[in-house]
């Protein structure tokens, strides 16, 4: 068993049953995703999502992390970051059969994703049917205006930057 807790750092943390701190994730994304709002798995425990308050899902990948959680090498990764709503996320879920990823905002708009690439299926209200099927044409909502991005494996953990020389006048330019 293991308990998942979201913060306004964009931190997401895991803990054992006993209260003890087994991992802390911080997202790659280098557009922070602002505090997180929603958290869901699937129901192996192999996804974790994450919704954010400006709108964005993480997807990471705990699977190896939980069969042994002691090996360094299995680490938690993040594999996928998407704009979904214009604004807060404020409750999500994945519907296995489908690979379907259900995201609802405080607008009032609940979409469909596909869970693996993070493609735009449709909202909830629209007047054609869904198209689960097709995830080759790219389409976005129209108050989202970026692709999901795919986190590659040697990507570095977002980082509170500092800076080493303070904002000088130089004359001579």
């Amino acid at each position: 068993p293991l308990l998942a807790s979201a913060h306004e750092s964009s931190c997401i943390r895991l803990w054992s049953i006993q209260g003890n701190l087994m991992n802390e994730l911080l997202p790659f994304s280098e557009h922070p995703s602002g505090p997180l709002t929603a958290l869901c798995t699937d129901i192996f425990t192999k996804i974790l999502l994450a919704g954010s308050k400006e709108g964005h899902i993480i997807r990471w990948n705990i699977a190896s992390f939980l069969e042994d959680s002691q090996n360094k090498k299995n680490e938690v990764k993040e594999e996928l970051c998407w704009r979904a709503h214009a604004t807060e996320v404020v409750d999500l879920f994945i519907e296995e059969e489908k690979n379907v990823v259900v995201t609802a905002s405080i607008d009032g708009s609940v979409r469909l994703w596909h869970a693996m690439t993070g493609y735009y299926f449709g909202y909830f209200g629209q007047a054609r049917k869904f198209e689960l099927s097709d995830t080759s044409r790219l389409i976005l909502p129209s108050d989202v205006n970026n692709f999901p991005a795919i986190i590659k494996a040697e990507s570095k953990h977002m980082e509170k930057k500092k800076v080493k020389y303070p904002l000088m006048l130089d004359r001579d330019k």
